[in-house]
């Protein structure tokens, strides 16, 4: 039998780039079904809600169910609940702040936290200087993932990474990371496959999120090179995948060889 007992999926960048599904990508998730593998698509992607990505998917003929997709805001509804607090500033896009409110956190003026994903043009003075004001008056402060940069139909652009940092540093309070590269986040995503991290794979085209995070969390992480793969980047990071290859096309062959 395989050691792969479980897979995680990095989903922008690996299944799909820009509103283009990576060759191959299809054929990867059949064999994983086939073959009986658990795998969780994870993604730092805090533009949208589960329900919006799954259906984003299944246009590129990627049937993935919600209960499939693993996101940074469905591990904060657990932190959240953990910590006792309800009340939140969303400087996010909408449409991620769907999973949030169905789950009863409330979106409130006297914010007991302060919670930043990707919001694209909402990322303005008038919301970063609010966001600032609640967390100098003592909000906690939530980051639904440090990407600096990802990969869209334009070209790489500015994630929420950036703009978390600068509100650390006018504010002087760290933000606690729920998204990738935290080791609590691929837990969490593990956790949900009942799989420990030493029996697992994270498939993923970021060096140091995907796989430097997964595999600080124990797990071995394999990169693509798709999506915002960058060679220069990788030697320069000091961080060496068990396995680099094209794209996921070659997922398959890499769990057959473990058979």
């Amino acid at each position: 039998m395989t050691w792969i007992k479980g897979v995680l999926l990095d989903i922008d960048g690996v299944l799909y780039t820009g509103d283009t599904p990576v060759p191959g990508a299809a054929e990867s998730l059949q064999f994983l079904k086939e073959n009986q593998i658990p795998f969780q698509c994870i993604s730092n992607t805090t533009q949208k809600s589960r329900a919006s990505i799954s259906q984003k998917l299944d246009t590129y003929g990627l049937n993935i169910p919600e209960e499939f997709i693993f996101t940074p805001a469905a591990a904060l509804v657990s932190v959240l609940k953990e910590k006792n607090i309800q009340k939140c500033f969303f400087l996010t896009e909408t449409d991620v702040k769907k999973d949030l409110l169905l789950a009863g956190i409330i979106e409130s003026n006297g914010a007991e936290a302060v919670v930043v994903g990707d919001a694209g043009d909402y990322f303005n003075y008038h919301s970063l200087n609010k966001a600032f004001r609640l967390l100098i008056g003592g909000a906690s402060f939530f980051a639904l993932e440090k990407d600096r940069y990802w990969m869209d139909n334009e070209g790489l652009s500015l994630s929420a990474g950036p703009f978390v940092y600068g509100l650390e540093y006018a504010s002087g309070v760290s933000a606690h990371l729920i998204g990738k590269p935290s080791s609590a986040f691929f837990a969490k995503a593990l956790e949900s496959m009942k799989i420990d991290a030493s029996e697992a794979v994270m498939v993923g085209d970021d060096i140091h999120t995907d796989i430097g995070g997964s595999q600080k969390a124990g797990m071995k992480g394999i990169l693509v090179k798709t999506g915002k793969f960058d060679s220069q980047r990788v030697e320069e990071s000091g961080i060496t995948p068990y396995r680099i290859i094209d794209s996921i096309r070659d997922l398959p062959e890499i769990i057959s060889t473990t058979l």
